[in-house]
């Protein structure tokens, strides 16, 4: 298992391509809502506002989505993390 998660972290990091934020919204609220719900209360969109911010450009959001995608299983192809990176980004990262 830590041996696909570390490769799935190298693909993100590679894989920093743009990719629909419209598609990553719909499988981020299918998969990611609840998990974040339970561990920061509310809708969860607080894990992503929070103070001090652990996350500080485009490539550790991709390396973020591709270790939580490995640890909940869900099964998302390279092109489904890029969507969700590009809809996590859009609307509440603003990298470049």
């Amino acid at each position: 298992m830590r041996l696909l998660a570390l490769s799935l972290l190298a693909l993100a990091t590679s894989a920093v391509a743009a990719g629909d934020p419209k598609v990553g919204k719909v499988l981020h609220d299918k998969q990611c809502v609840t998990c974040h719900a339970r561990q920061f209360g509310g809708d969860g969109s607080s894990i992503y506002t929070r103070s001090p911010r652990l996350i500080n450009d485009k490539r550790a959001l991709a390396q973020r989505v591709a270790m939580c995608a490995a640890l909940t299983g869900a099964k998302w192809f390279p092109e489904d993390e890029e969507n969700v990176v590009a809809y996590l980004n859009e609307q509440f990262y603003k990298f470049k």
